[in-house]
């Protein structure tokens, strides 16, 4: 798929942060067991992705806004376009040495995501996707999942860790949601999830307080697969709320009552 030069530029950065990850992916195991902690490591590893998708994306597009974990929110010269980037989604896998997380990059337009990239150097997986033409998987075109009823279908979400107050909203999801499906899936990166999702692997995604960059390039991957994507609360801005449910069109109304029961 000949992708646009915008988005040729965001795939060229994704794949050298991704080779800057990996490098120090290699490097966890061997932190395991020392006593400073991994953790300084990994928010190094986390900053220099960082630092390699900043200089290919604003170089590429000097005048593009900016939104990154690990950084201050830049204004672009100009005001409609910004990327919005997470330079490791993942991180607590990645410190782990569990081989599932990705870089992503999202550009905005006048307010709309309208391309994405999410890439597992891991796995070597680039999904990508951009308004109007459709989501793909390294050469191949995603679609989601064709399930039609819910006892048949899985589904993927975070749940709150560390004492953040939103455990009891997750656990009454979970108590509606489970008799209802074949399972529910917690694999710790949401853009991953949203690209599994996209790719027909999951067949429905929800979760609450999550961050624009956790999500921004996953929305375009859904969508362009023929995906729904809305807010948990409808009306609800799914950027600024941090709070969204996402399927197949063929289980998005019955996935959706649960959720919003």
């Amino acid at each position: 798929m000949q992708g646009s030069a915008n988005l040729n530029v965001m795939i060229k950065a994704a794949r050298l942060a991704g080779r800057s990850l990996v490098k120090d992916f290699r490097e966890v195991e061997n932190l395991q067991v020392s006593s400073k902690g991994p953790g300084d490591f990994v928010s190094k590893a986390d900053l220099a992705a960082e630092a390699i998708l900043k200089q290919e994306l604003r170089g590429a597009r000097p005048t593009y806004g900016w939104v990154a974990e690990e950084s201050a929110a830049e204004k672009g010269e100009d005001p409609t376009r910004r990327w919005i980037v997470d330079p490791l989604d993942g991180t607590t896998n990645f410190l782990h040495g569990l081989p599932h997380w990705a870089v992503s990059i999202a550009l905005e337009h006048k307010g709309e995501i309208v391309a994405g990239v999410v890439f597992d150097p891991a796995k070597d997986e680039m999904f990508f996707a951009e308004k109007g033409q459709g989501a793909w998987l390294n050469e191949s075109r995603l679609r989601v999942s064709g399930r039609k009823s819910m006892i048949e279908a899985i589904f993927a979400t975070g749940l709150p860790f560390g004492g953040r107050a939103d455990l009891p909203e997750t656990l009454q999801d979970l108590a509606r949601l489970l008799p209802t499906c074949a399972g529910v899936r917690r694999w710790g990166a949401a853009a991953l999830d949203l690209a599994y999702v996209a790719a027909g692997r999951f067949d429905g995604f929800w979760e609450r307080r999550l961050h624009p960059w956790d999500i921004a390039a996953g929305l375009v991957l859904v969508r362009e697969a023929g995906g729904i994507v809305e807010p948990l609360v409808p009306e609800a801005d799914i950027l600024s709320s941090g709070e969204l449910l996402c399927a197949n069109g063929n289980i998005f109304d019955s996935f959706a009552k649960v959720m919003r029961a």
